[in-house]
């Protein structure tokens, strides 16, 4: 019998421990914005043989206890792609539906890391409909997750994001989506998210603030580590919050005090999709603060992009922890990438090593052929590159099926009425 694993939290800004109360998402003794981070009791990595799925981490992972249907993401060692960039000890982490090499994800985004975290993170008895915000692939993940455990939920989507819901099979009625209207972006949707969470009957996920989110997430260094027998030296994702790559660090550090993986020298890269760049521009500009982005602006550049899941103009960038220290801590850096680059990247790939992959992984490949070609990376140091989606064409040879909205609310209208309209759905 799974019994829920121990931990305390730890504000990364002031340092000090404390117990979760059950949802904390952040110290409320603070001075000043800082993600917490989860504190183990057991020190030492220890995947747990006895379980299945991602679970099989479940040490490091902040969970009451374990659901249906969950999986690991799977790393390999890149034999066409290494080739290709010349590099001798390249290994691939891959999320996504590719039988071949055991990885099973059938919504194909390493987004059911965090749903499959997130939701474990919920006790049995959890009477609160659980709330998340997405730009895409979290939406198609955490449904599939929450239909598939009858965990109630509702979704708040971009409508012009809708074509990402696509599933091998129906979902439950416990699964609710609500849009925002055509034109507006992910920003929107987190909004309307906020306004229904002003009711005490839904409960907010918290996003990158969320310590099961960053540790599900961070199951990708993991399974590396698995393979490699060490921490590697470079780590590349392509970023929307940059969450993923955040996780990557914190589970990096961890694996650095077990004592047994060598020193955490991983530097972290990461991308974003031209010209929606408003992480690499701060970046750039060695800036901790965001440079401004209206909302126009974001929405304009969000249509334009092919990794529509890379559009968060309101990142955890800028608090203690958060991605710009991720960064700077590790000596790493960030690319911009356009969608030819992606385009090309997509049908090296495929060529080079036998799977599709989405757009966003792509912005992580064409990423570390720039970090070779200007010597930020050495062709025989060991590197870790994060596909955070692939397999679509494996998965859905079959059929699939499309979720629409179950309602399409602007998020500028009063909260009451929001809380009304999507009470109504249950």
């Amino acid at each position: 019998m799974f019994k829920p694993t121990n931990y305390q939290l730890k504000n990364v800004g002031t340092g000090r421990i404390f117990p979760d109360e059950g949802w904390t998402l952040a110290d409320p003794q603070a001075p000043s914005p800082s993600l917490v981070r989860a504190v183990y009791e057991h020190r030492q990595f220890n995947p747990r043989k006895e379980l299945n799925g991602l679970y099989r981490y479940a040490d490091w992972l902040p969970i009451q206890r374990t659901l249906r249907h969950s999986h690991a993401p799977v790393t390999y060692k890149s034999k066409g792609l290494a080739k290709q960039l010349g590099m001798e000890n390249l290994y691939i982490t891959f999320s996504g539906f590719w039988p071949k090499i055991g990885a099973k994800m059938e919504t194909c985004s390493f987004k059911e890391t965090e749903a499959y975290s997130v939701c474990a993170r919920l006790p049995k008895k959890n009477k609160q409909v659980l709330v998340v915000q997405s730009a895409g692939n979290t939406a198609r993940a955490f449904a599939r997750v929450c239909s598939d455990n009858n965990i109630p939920i509702v979704i708040c989507i971009p409508e012009d994001n809708i074509r990402d819901l696509w599933f091998l099979s129906p979902l439950k009625n416990c699964v609710k989506i609500v849009a925002t209207p055509q034109g507006t972006d992910y920003y929107d949707a987190i909004a309307l998210g906020e306004k229904i969470c002003k009711n005490p009957r839904y409960l907010a996920e918290g996003g990158a603030k969320n310590i099961a989110r960053r540790d599900g997430m961070g199951t990708t260094v993991l399974s590396a580590v698995e393979v490699i027998g060490r921490i590697p030296d470079a780590y590349f994702q392509a970023v929307g919050s940059g969450t993923g790559a955040i996780a990557a660090w914190e589970n990096a550090q961890r694996l650095e005090e077990d004592g047994r993986f060598g020193e955490n020298k991983m530097k972290i890269f990461t991308s974003q999709n031209a010209p929606f760049t408003i992480i690499h521009d701060s970046w750039k500009a060695d800036s901790r603060d965001l440079l401004p982005l209206t909302a126009e602006e974001s929405r304009r550049k969000a249509e334009v992009i092919l990794a529509k899941v890379l559009s968060n103009r309101k990142p955890p960038y800028s608090l203690a922890g958060g991605l710009f220290d991720a960064m700077k801590a590790t000596g790493g850096d960030m690319y911009k990438i356009t969608n030819d680059e992606i385009v090309y990247w997509m049908l090296q790939f495929f060529n080079l090593e036998g799977v599709d992959i989405f757009p966003a992984a792509a912005s992580a490949v064409a990423a570390l052929s720039k970090a070779l070609e200007e010597g930020k990376v050495g062709k025989d140091e060991t590197v870790m590159l994060n596909i955070t989606g692939g397999g679509m064409l494996n998965a859905t040879r079959k059929g699939f099926t499309f979720k629409q909205p179950d309602l399409v609310l602007s998020p500028d209208l009063p909260a009451e009425e929001i809380i009304m309209a999507v009470d109504q759905l249950f």
